[in-house]
Order: C-alpha cells, then sequence, then structure tokens
C-alpha cells in the first residue's frame, strides 16, 4: 500500500468489472476510501470484496447512470459514508448499436446515448454540485480513442458517443476549473476486457489479431489504464485541465 490518496474519497462508476473496477482497487491500494457504483450489485459486492482482501476499504452503491434521482443518492450516500468526495471517475459505458449507421438499431441507439453521453453528463452534475459546494474536486471521464481520435467502420453510433464524452470533458474542465474542480479524461484503445474481444474471438486470437494492427503489438492491461487514471486523478497532473489522455498503443497516432 502507498499514501499517494490517504484520506481521500474516490467514486468509480462502472465499477463492477473492467477498467472501473481495476481503477477502484488502485484508487484504495494508494490509501483511498472507495465507492464502487453501477447497476449490478453482484458484481459491485465482488469489487468491494477484492478490495478488502487487498487491505483496502471500500463500499459500494447501486446506481443506473441513465436515472439522475440514483446519482443524487449516488454522492449522497458516498459523502454519508466517507465524510465527502474528492475524486469521482465516470467509467460507465456500453457498447451497442453496432453495424453501417444507415441499419442502426433505434431503441440501441438511444441506450447507447443514455448511458455513455447522459449518463457522463449527470454524473458530472451530482458530483460537481457537491465538489464546488466543498472547495473543489477531481473527475476523470473514460472516453475512447475512438471518438475524438479515431474511427473504425461498423461502431459509428459508438464512436459518436465517446466523441461526445471527450468534447463533455474539455467544456466542463472550462466551466469548473475555477471552481477549484479539475477535469480531464482518458481515452483508451483496446484494453483486457471482453469489450475489445470480437463475437467468437478468445484472447489467444485477439493477441494474435493486436500484434498485427496495433503499432505496440499488444491490448493495453488493466493496471496500465488504472495508472494513467490515478496520475490524472493525482496533484501531479495538477495543470492537467482538459486534458483528454489518449492510451491506445499508438493506434490513432
Amino acid at each position: 500500500m502507498t499514501a499517494r490518496f490517504t484520506s481521500k474519497v474516490a467514486l468509480v462508476t462502472g465499477g463492477g468489472s473492467g477498467i472501473g473496477q481495476a481503477v477502484a482497487r488502485a484508487f484504495a491500494r494508494e490509501g483511498a476510501a472507495v465507492v464502487v457504483a453501477g447497476r449490478t450489485p453482484g458484481s459491485l459486492d465482488a469489487t468491494v470484496t477484492l478490495i478488502e482482501d487487498e487491505g483496502g476499504r471500500a463500499s459500494a452503491v447501486t446506481a443506473d447512470v441513465t436515472h439522475s434521482a440514483d446519482l443524487a443518492r449516488m454522492v449522497d450516500e458516498t459523502t454519508s459514508r466517507y465524510g465527502g468526495l474528492d475524486i469521482a471517475v465516470n467509467s460507465a459505458g456500453i457498447l451497442a448499436a453496432v453495424g453501417p449507421l444507415g441499419d442502426v438499431d433505434e431503441e440501441q441507439w438511444h441506450h447507447l446515448v443514455a448511458v455513455n453521453v447522459t449518463g457522463t453528463l449527470l454524473s458530472m452534475k451530482h458530483e460537481i454540485a457537491h465538489m464546488r459546494a466543498h472547495g473543489g474536486g477531481v473527475i476523470v471521464n473514460i472516453a475512447s480513442n475512438l471518438g475524438a481520435h479515431a474511427r473504425l467502420e461498423g461502431l459509428g453510433a459508438y464512436v459518436a458517443t465517446k466523441a461526445a464524452v471527450s468534447a463533455l470533458t474539455r467544456n466542463a474542465a472550462l466551466d469548473h476549473i475555477r471552481e477549484g474542480i479539475r477535469i480531464n479524461s482518458v481515452s483508451p484503445g483496446p484494453m483486457d476486457t471482453a469489450m475489445s474481444l470480437r463475437p467468437g474471438e478468445n484472447p489467444a486470437d485477439r493477441a494474435e489479431r493486436m500484434a498485427a494492427q496495433l503499432p505496440i503489438g499488444r491490448v493495453g492491461t488493466l493496471d496500465e489504464i488504472a495508472a494513467a487514471v490515478l496520475y490524472l486523478a493525482s496533484p501531479d497532473a495538477g495543470f492537467a485541465v482538459g486534458t483528454d489522455l489518449v492510451f491506445d498503443g499508438g493506434a490513432a497516432a
């Protein structure tokens, strides 16, 4: 355990799996009290157990990022349990509406926008409301290299939502830095998560594909993306405002 975030309270949406879970565990290892939020209690409880087994402090809040009332309650429960909210990482996101834009399923499109765009906006809205009343804080949003930085055939709907996350992040950073709230985003490329697997593909197949596709020749590890998020949340990144850190092994270079 290190002490970089001792006495800090970190909230992570999408904390039940993937990048969100890795980020939550990393904050706890460095001394923060962590709240993980998401829609599935079982996966959130599993994250809490992993953190507690490593000697950290954590608890879970069940919340749907498409519901503003859930997010208000999420922030309230975080602050009531641990006395404040210093850092928020908005990691909740989905991949949906896959295929050519001319054939996009409209119901999937609306759900994709609700989670990835509206969910990020509403999460920030309630996090900012607490932070501006309590001396500031730090927010890191998880965008994607597919969006503001790169495009991929068949993923136009997803690309649009993640480009929106990048834009929301930058504008929110301008809106709130003078209130002591520092906001940035990370735009990961293919990471070691289920989302980077194509239908029917296993990790060995993916590794072969990435060796040919990515300049670095591999997917990113969860420890690597967690380290990037923690850097932006730390005082070491104190001059980073509205940064969108592309973290993709050279895919969008």
